[in-house]
Parts: C-alpha cells; structure tokens; sequence
C-alpha cells in the first residue's frame, strides 16, 4: 500500500485519486489500456492532465497488482517493465544518472542507466551533468549564500539555464527516446528553482 499522505497537495492528489479506487478491476484495466493507447507516439509532460489522471490510476492499479491480473491487453510494443511488471512508460527526470528512467506505475527504475540504448547515454549524461550543478544552487548553504554578493542573481541565472536543460529534454532527448520507446513522460518543472511548467514554453520553440 501507498504511503499515507503528509502534505496538503499529497491530501488533494488522493482526493483525485478517489475516482479510480471506486473502478473494479476489469474497468481500471481497461482504462489503464486504452489511456496507453493515446499517449502511443508521442513525449509527454509531466504536468500534462492526462498524464496526472494516468499516474493516479496507476497507483491504484500497482496497490492492487492489477497488470498481474491480466485483465486487459496493454497496445502493442509496450513491453514488460522489469520493475513491477506493468507496461513499460519510462519518466525522464534530472536525475537519470542515478535513477536511470523512472517507472511511473510504482515509481521504481524502469531502465537502469547503464540499459538505456547506447547512443543515447552519452547525450543522456552530458545533460544531467549540465543539470546538477544548475539545480545545486537553490540547495546552496546559508554559508555559501552570505559569501555570495548577489545570491538572487545566481538564483535567477540557474532558473533560466534550467529552464533551457528542460526544453532540451523536450525537444531532444524525448523525441530520441521515442525512436526505443512506444512513449515517453518528461519532467518539465523544478520546483526548487521555482521552474513551473508554463516556464516550458516547448510550443514557442
């Protein structure tokens, strides 16, 4: 079972969720299977409303172990993931280094860094590397601050490069995970530099 909520966002998110608790299995399963199918072809945000209902849903689909079931066929070239079973939705975040890229059934790694195609781990870590240090400056010490004249600046300075890093990962990164991958979520925000997803104005690009 999930983790109670401890937050208010937490405590509104399972409220949303609450819709997809009262789906019996066979209807979940099929929800879960066709929502599969429209996000098919293409790289998604990850604040995209479709992308949130199907993150609820697939929580209460891994609590109740609903791809073990085989209830409903998941569309075609969505292949196992080795994690929990479900279908294969891979989530790139800034931290693929590390986590390589996230499952977003039960929010395990999916694909393990060093079994993301070859081609594209090199692209892959020269981003997250730009990344890291940009993100470290909104975790600066108070320390590190005080010694820094113009803190708001470099504040300002490492939301914009994040913002840049993040449409990258938009335009490129996605689009040549799609070429291994019948989908793809994107993480398009940073909330510790305060990037939000209309920062990410992929549609003026």
């Amino acid at each position: 079972m999930s983790d109670p909520p401890e937050t208010d966002i937490e405590f509104l998110w399972q409220e949303y969720g609450r819709v997809f608790k009262n789906f019996d299995d066979l209807s979940l399963s099929r929800w879960l299977a066709q929502t599969l199918g429209q996000f098919k072809g293409s790289a998604w945000r990850y604040s995209h409303p479709l992308v949130g209902g199907y993150r609820l849903a697939a929580q209460v689909g891994h609590d109740r172990q609903i791809w073990f079931k085989r209830l409903a066929t998941p569309p075609r070239d969505y292949v196992e993931s080795p994690c929990c079973r479900a279908p294969l939705l891979p989530l790139l975040t800034r931290d693929v280094l590390d986590s390589g890229l996230i499952c977003l059934h039960c929010t395990g790694s999916a694909v393990p860094f060093e079994d993301i195609p070859l081609e594209l781990q090199k692209p892959l870590q020269q981003w997250a590397q730009k990344y890291s240090p940009i993100h470290d400056v909104a975790h600066w010490e108070e320390q590190q601050k005080r010694s820094t004249s113009e803190y708001d600046q470099a504040y300002e300075e490492a939301a914009q490069k994040a913002e840049q890093l993040l449409g990258l990962a938009a335009t490129e990164l996605s689009t040549a995970l799609l070429e291994h991958y019948p989908s793809v979520i994107w993480e398009d925000q940073d909330e510790c530099l305060e990037v939000r997803p209309e920062d990410i104005a992929t549609w003026k690009r």
